[in-house]
C-alpha cells in the first residue's frame, strides 16, 4: 500500500508541501548569493586595471591557474578576498587522508565514529590555515614582483593580503559546512559548482561572438556545442552506471523451500567510485610548483619561466602529468571510500555471500578484482574528459565552454543535489502517510 503511494511521488504538489525542504533550498540559495558577492570584493591596495592585464597574461590560457580561476568563479582573476577559494582546504584534506593511512593514531581516530571525525576535521582546518597562509604569502610576493606589478601600497601589501585571503578561505569552509547542515547538498561542492556555473554564460557568449566575428565557422560552433552535449550525456551515463554484484542471503527457516532457499540482493559498485575528487586532487598538487615559483621572479630565470609556462598554460607535458595524477588518485581515493576486506567481513557476519565465491578472503579478492577493473575504466574516462579542453583549444583556439573538470563537477553535484531533494520529499511523504495511518487507528 505504502509502495503504491510512493510510486506516485515527487509531484509539484508534494514538493510544495515539503516546507522543511523549501527552507533548506532558500538557505542554500542565500548562502551561494553571499559567496558570489564575496567573489567581487577586491583585496585592498591593488590597481584593478593592472590586475586585469596580469590575469589576461596568466589565466586566459587554461592550465592550473585557469582551472583554479574557474573553480573560484573568477575570484582569482579579480584578486578578491575569495581568490584562494576552497583549494587550501582541499589540499589539507588530501594530506590528512594520506596521514590517516600512514599514522596509526589518525587511523584510530577515524574508527572512533563521530567524535573521531570531528577531531580529524579540526586537524584539517588547522592545516588549512597553514596552507592558505603560505599560498596567500606566495601570491602577495608574486603580485609585488611581477612585471607591471598591480600593488600600489608598497611593502605593507602582504600584511593586508595574507589575513584577508586566509579569512576568506576559512569563511568559505564555514559557509560550506552551514550549507551541508542547514541547506541541501554538499556545501563545499555547491560553492565550487556555483563558481563554475557563473562562468557559463560568458563562455557560451564568447563562442557565439567568435562565430559572429568570423573567428570560428558556423560548423565549428555547432560542433563545439555538439561535443559539449555529448560529453555531458556521457558523464551522466558513466556516473549512473553500476556493476551489480549478486549477493545471496539465507531466508528465514520458515520460508525455506526446495530450490528457493535463498534471497538475492545486489552490491552496486560504481564505475567511478572516486567521483570528481581525483581531478581536484591532481590540480591541487599541480599548483605546488606554481606556488613555490611565486616566491621568486620567474622572468629572471629561463628554466623557471618555461616551467611556469608549462604548468600555467597547459600543453602536452601538462596533460601527461595531469592524466598520470588522475590515474593515481583514482585508485587512492577508491581505496579510501571502499574497502573490499571490510565489505567481505560484513557480508560474512550478515550471512551473505557471492554465489560461486567462498566467504572471507576469497570474496575480498573477488571484489578487489572487479573494483580494480572498474577504477581503471573510470580513471581513463575522467582523464579523457579533463584533457578534452586542451584538445579543443589546440584545434579551434577557444576554451571548451567550462572545461572537462567543470563538466564532471556540474553533473556530479547536480545529480547528488537532486538525489537529496528526492530524499527530503520522500521523507516528507513518508511522515504524511504515517500520520494518516495513526489517525485511522484512533
Amino acid at each position: 500500500m505504502a509502495g503504491s503511494v510512493f510510486d506516485q511521488n515527487l509531484s509539484i504538489d508534494a514538493f510544495s508541501k515539503a516546507t522543511d525542504l523549501k527552507k533548506r533550498l532558500l538557505f542554500a540559495i542565500l548562502a551561494l548569493f553571499v559567496y558570489r558577492i564575496g567573489t567581487y570584493i577586491p583585496l585592498p591596495g591593488l590597481d584593478p586595471v593592472a590586475i586585469a592585464e596580469l590575469a589576461n597574461r596568466h589565466l586566459s590560457s587554461g592550465g592550473v591557474l585557469g582551472m583554479f580561476n574557474m573553480f573560484s568563479g573568477g575570484a582569482l582573476s579579480r584578486m578578491t578576498i575569495f581568490a584562494l577559494n576552497l583549494m587550501p582546504y582541499i589540499s589539507s584534506s588530501i594530506i590528512i587522508q594520506l596521514f590517516t593511512m600512514v599514522f596509526p593514531t589518525l587511523e584510530a581516530l577515524k574508527k572512533e565514529g563521530e567524535s573521531g571525525r570531528k577531531k580529524i576535521s579540526q586537524y584539517t582546518k588547522y592545516l588549512t590555515i597553514v596552507i592558505a597562509s603560505v599560498q596567500a604569502f606566495a601570491i602577495s610576493l608574486y603580485l609585488m614582483n611581477s612585471q607591471g606589478s598591480p600593488v600600489v601600497i608598497g611593502g605593507i601589501f602582504p600584511l593586508i593580503a595574507v589575513p584577508s585571503l586566509v579569512c576568506g578561505t576559512l569563511f568559505l569552509v564555514w559557509l560550506g559546512e552551514q550549507i551541508t547542515s542547514r541547506g541541501v547538498g554538499n556545501g563545499s561542492s555547491l560553492l565550487i559548482f556555483s563558481g563554475i556555473v557563473a562562468n557559463m554564460p560568458a563562455s557560451i557568449a564568447n563562442i557565439f561572438e567568435m562565430g559572429r566575428a568570423g573567428a570560428l565557422s558556423i560548423p565549428s560552433v555547432v560542433f563545439i556545442f555538439a561535443v559539449a552535449i555529448a560529453v555531458i550525456l556521457g558523464v551522466v551515463f558513466v556516473e549512473r552506471a553500476q556493476r551489480r554484484v549478486t549477493i545471496s542471503y539465507p531466508q528465514k527457516a520458515a520460508m525455506v523451500t526446495q530450490n528457493r532457499g535463498m534471497e538475492n540482493n545486489h552490491l552496486p559498485l560504481k564505475i567511478n567510485s572516486a567521483g570528481v575528487m581525483p581531478p581536484i586532487f591532481a590540480y591541487a598538487l599541480l599548483s605546488m610548483p606554481l606556488m613555490l615559483m611565486s616566491f621568486v621572479n620567474e622572468t629572471d630565470n629561463e628554466m623557471l619561466s618555461r616551467i611556469f609556462s608549462v604548468f600555467s598554460r597547459g600543453g602536452a607535458v601538462f596533460s601527461a602529468i595531469l592524466v598520470a595524477m588522475i590515474m593515481l588518485f583514482s585508485f587512492f581515493y577508491t581505496a579510501i571510500v571502499f574497502n573490499p576486506m571490510e565489505t567481505a567481513d560484513n557480508l560474512k557476519k550478515a550471512g551473505g555471500f557471492v554465489p560461486g565465491v567462498r566467504p572471507g578472503q576469497a570474496t575480498a579478492d573477488y571484489l578487489d578484482y572487479i573494483l580494480t577493473r572498474l577504477t581503471t575504466v573510470g580513471a581513463l574516462y575522467m582523464s579523457a574528459v579533463c584533457i578534452l579542453p586542451n584538445l579543443m583549444e589546440s584545434k579551434f583556439g577557444v576554451h571548451f565552454l567550462f572545461g572537462g573538470t567543470g563538466i564532471l563537477i556540474i553533473v556530479g553535484v547536480t545529480m547528488d543535489t537532486i538525489s537529496q531533494v528526492y530524499t527530503h520529499v520522500l521523507s516528507h511523504q513518508y511522515r504524511g502517510v504515517l500520520k494518516k495511518m495513526e489517525k485511522k487507528k484512533k
